[in-house]
């Protein structure tokens, strides 16, 4: 993803911004992980 600097406010903060939403995204991911395994486990135990 390209993001151009020159339209922004010199007070934002991009790189930190990109590092936050990419922090947000592997959490996403680990957390759907963490719940299909669950379910999976669910499935495998109690069916």
């Amino acid at each position: 993803m390209v993001i151009d600097y020159s339209k922004g406010k010199e007070s934002m903060d991009y790189p930190a911004r990109e590092k936050t939403y990419k922090g947000f995204v592997r959490l996403v991911i680990a957390t759907i992980t963490l719940v299909a395994l669950i379910l999976i486990g669910m499935a495998v135990f109690l069916l």
